[in-house]
């Protein structure tokens, strides 16, 4: 079944009552272009157990299940959900929870996962990836679409304006790259958003669970004061890792936050 359409897709929500709600970001992709460049990217093999997270109408779904991969999928909507059942019966290689993503642990959510695919809602997307970046099992892959500007965050160089919080979390764990900018125009209804699809290989170092809490303490802290000088934001002149007092938080690569981490910098 083609939903990757205009006309298949109002036809299916009207089908089902479903009015796409913008406070849950439901955004249904259909551009088959930006579908396949999503799933090459995935790189999925058969066999792999993928995390599909807000699955709409199935338009990802259905090629990871026609791979060969395991699918565990998250929906929210109850009508979605229902479709979903009916559309895919009782795939062996199907799992759905119907639940909010939010509402269940990352290490439940992620538990035998080797890779996270999904087009993400716009209203959660956000705190969703940083769930998994900074849980304590993350998978190999994440291959997402999701807002531009939170892409942008996720890729984004130390001194940019874009550089920060969820910059840092995701690239001492992570390579990532922005794989291809997308316009509003491939889904419906249109976001107010333009939006990006990024890839997030995990990188082969393991990072003991207290340097990770000692990062995100850290990097929390320091980023309430985002423009104050890290020897005043810490009240200390010595830091650590050959930073210099004078230098402020968003000048840090993610490797020199790892390190003042691991050398069990306090972040009080």
């Amino acid at each position: 079944m083609n939903v990757c359409s205009p006309s298949a897709v109002r036809a299916v929500l009207a089908e089902w009552g479903v009015r796409p709600a913008r406070t849950q970001g439901q955004n249904f992709l259909i551009d088959r272009n930006i579908l396949d460049i999503l799933l090459r990217a995935s790189a999925l093999r058969a066999g792999e157990r993928v995390l599909e997270i807000g699955p709409g109408l199935g338009v990802v779904t259905e090629p990871l299940l026609q791979a060969g991969c395991r699918v565990r999928a998250v929906e929210k909507d109850r009508r979605l959900a229902e479709y979903l059942k009916q559309r895919f019966g009782e795939h062996a290689a199907l799992e759905l929870i119907v639940a909010d993503a939010l509402d269940l642990a990352a290490e439940q959510l992620l538990a035998g996962v080797d890779a996270v695919v999904s087009n993400l809602p716009y209203a959660s997307g956000n705190r969703m990836l940083a769930e998994i970046v900074c849980s304590e099992a993350p998978p190999a892959r994440i291959v997402v679409t999701l807002q531009r500007e939170s892409a942008q965050r996720l890729a984004a160089a130390p001194g940019g304006r874009d550089y920060g919080l969820l910059s840092i979390w995701a690239q001492v764990r992570y390579r990532v790259r922005i794989v291809k900018r997308v316009s509003a125009s491939c889904f419906y209804p249109a976001p107010d958003v333009q939006s990006a699809i990024v890839a997030l290989d995990r990188r082969a170092r393991r990072i003991p669970r207290e340097t990770r809490e000692r990062l995100y303490a850290l990097t929390r802290r320091a980023f309430q004061g985002r423009r104050k000088q890290m020897g005043t934001i810490f009240g200390r002149t010595e830091l650590g890792a050959g930073v210099d007092a004078g230098a402020r938080p968003e000048t840090l690569a993610p490797e020199t936050w790892l390190e003042l981490a691991a050398a069990g910098s306090d972040p009080r």
